[in-house]
């Protein structure tokens, strides 16, 4: 399941849809509008599994967060572009299935992809 925080824009929201992609929207379809702490949102990651959720907020961008169960993606990238990086992160060959990003805590830039991951210690680096 993909689950993009509420501060993602709704135009971009909306051009993730006549893209096609299946995603649910933090004070929408799941969680409350009311959602800002992390911890909130971290309960319902942690209850829910196989969870893409994606988010503007860099305070997720930390290696404790990692967990089996979701992925954690950080876009850093302009807003007017944030649906065209969802939609290239979701089809890059080493992300492209749950499987390859579960465990994972993302930060999504132009340029590059950089990520904690379960079992290794070090921040590792895809490029586009």
């Amino acid at each position: 399941m993909i689950v993009l925080d509420h501060n993602i824009p709704e135009d971009q929201a909306e051009q993730l849809r006549r893209r096609r992609t299946h995603f649910r929207q933090i004070g929408f379809e799941v969680g409350r509008p009311e959602w800002d702490d992390q911890q909130e949102i971290l309960r319902f990651l942690h209850a829910t599994k196989q969870i893409t959720f994606f988010t503007r907020d860099l305070g997720f961008f930390r290696a404790p967060l990692r967990h089996a169960n979701y992925c954690l993606v950080v876009l850093t990238v302009p807003v007017l572009e944030t649906a065209h990086y969802v939609s290239k992160l979701l089809r890059h060959p080493h992300f492209n299935t749950r499987a390859k990003r579960n465990g994972k805590v993302m930060k999504v830039s132009t340029k590059n992809i950089n990520f904690w991951e379960i079992g290794r210690q070090r921040q590792s680096t895809a490029r586009w």
